[in-house]
């Protein structure tokens, strides 16, 4: 979310500084170039004086226009700025230097036009810091209410668009910095926002892996957000208090189950007494009550192993899973299989109880599932994170449908139902397992058979 929230500020923070920073640009331009098109106006409107006073006549020399012809040259001397007063029908009346002319179209040409009809060049086209345009200005020279020439400076502005470059650049070092500041904000912001969302999310796949009692702080955040991790902690209370009841109910259930099913199967083997041996009914009810019998038996496992800590520690799993497989080995040779073991030392953090009930869920279904003279594998690895046990066996195998329901509780295939069990192992391993990070998953065997994989952390647990 933050890499969605964070442009998004940022975005937002620079269209607002370039909304501010783009007009104030434009307005040190045009305040440098005001500034220089009035110094213009002032200097053309003093030599406009001095030839209101020139004769009419063109190329008449008198001693005000030679005045008014030095002032020209040293103008153009010290300021480097080209100006001319020419007569109304474009003849010179004086101008500095020589070579400057009015030209029959452009820039000058367009103000000496207008400053014909008595109008000052107030407002010439900006000049930007990447044009080499010349700034012209055109003064008119009135005499009787005439025009009888027209002043005209056509300055450089290598000095004035070197002034606007520097007060962009400035402006261009505020945005900068004020970008930063504002990058710096958005970060502390979406920081501040998301932060109980990310500890809401932390304590939601905490609950999920089975830590009930993971809770989130309501300290920090927006008043929105610290009222979401009230409303998820009642619930987080609520959830676990009703899975509290519902596994005190199957413990308590099995527990109080147990005696009135052990005397009803101690009646029923009384009764067997009093009638014919090999009796096929007192048999089947026999069966059918040892089988109860174990249900909930396994029932009462899956309830106290749903509320049991793991008590994790370095364990060695090779050797763990070693010692399991030579107890089920006669088991295993009674049956005619072949339980073959390949048990490298490797470690990994475990609850040894815990490993050792799973593996023993999972190499009884093996043996119990493989036909005679077949094998099951038991291989013991590490790829680097975790430590794996892999067992493998040439049984029928399961479908893919029903591979998604394995280890799912009281689920057992409908090829099995004959074949002695609850349907609770798979699922007491699984709990057992997630209790301390572990997982166990199944796939194919090929050609045929089921393999099962038991994962265990190599880390130890986040402190």
């Amino acid at each position: 979310m933050r890499t969605r929230l964070l442009p998004l500020l940022i975005i937002l923070m620079a269209a607002v500084l370039l909304a501010l920073g783009v007009p104030l640009a434009i307005s040190v331009a045009g305040a440098q170039q005001q500034k220089v098109v009035v110094d213009r106006i002032d200097d053309t409107a003093r030599f406009a004086a001095l030839a209101q006073f020139v004769t009419d006549t063109p190329g008449e020399s008198n001693e005000r226009q030679a005045t008014l012809s030095s002032e020209l040259t040293s103008y153009f001397e010290v300021y480097g700025i080209q100006a001319g007063v020419f007569y109304a029908n474009a003849s010179t009346m004086a101008k500095a230097p020589s070579g400057f002319a009015l030209p029959e179209k452009g820039l000058v040409h367009d103000a000496f036009a207008e400053a014909l009809l008595s109008r000052r060049s107030h407002d010439p086209h900006q000049v930007w810091p990447w044009q080499r345009d010349r700034l012209v200005v055109a003064s008119p020279v009135i005499r009787d209410g005439d025009v009888v020439a027209v002043v005209v400076t056509d300055s450089p502005t290598g000095p004035m668009r070197s002034r606007i470059l520097h007060g962009w650049l400035i402006i261009g070092a505020g945005e900068i910095a004020a970008m930063l500041l504002a990058v710096g904000a958005a970060l502390r912001l979406t920081g501040w926002v998301l932060r109980p969302v990310r500890v809401l999310d932390t304590t939601t796949h905490l609950i999920a892996r089975g830590a009930l009692k993971s809770r989130v702080a309501t300290a920090g955040g927006p008043p929105e957000l610290r009222r979401l991790a009230r409303s998820f902690n009642e619930m987080a209370d609520n959830v676990e208090d009703v899975l509290e009841q519902q596994r005190a109910f199957v413990a308590d259930a099995s527990h109080q189950l147990r005696n009135p099913l052990a005397a009803l199967l101690l009646r029923i083997e009384l009764l067997a007494f009093e009638l014919p041996e090999g009796n096929q009914e007192i048999a089947s009810v026999q069966t059918e009550g040892k089988r109860l019998a174990q249900v909930l038996d396994d029932l009462l496992d899956l309830a106290l192993a749903e509320h049991t800590e793991a008590d994790l520690r370095v364990t060695d799993i090779g050797a763990l899973t070693a010692e399991r497989v030579a107890a089920w080995s006669p088991t295993a040779e009674a049956k005619g299989v072949r339980l073959v073991g390949d048990c490298p030392p490797t470690t990994a953090w475990a609850d040894p109880v815990t490993l050792s009930s799973a593996l023993d869920a999972v190499i009884d279904n093996a043996v119990k599932f493989t036909p005679e003279d077949e094998t099951v594998q038991v291989t013991v690895a590490s790829d680097g994170d975790t430590s794996t046990v892999v067992v493998s066996d040439h049984g029928p195998g399961l479908t893919d449908e029903e591979l998604a329901r394995i280890g799912d509780r009281f689920w057992r295939s409908g090829r099995h139902q004959n074949v002695k069990g609850s349907g609770l192992g798979l699922s007491i391993s699984r709990t057992l397992l997630a209790a301390g990070g572990g997982s166990i998953s199944y796939d194919h065997h090929e050609p045929h058979g089921l393999t099962v994989t038991v994962r265990v952390p190599r880390s130890g647990p986040a402190t």
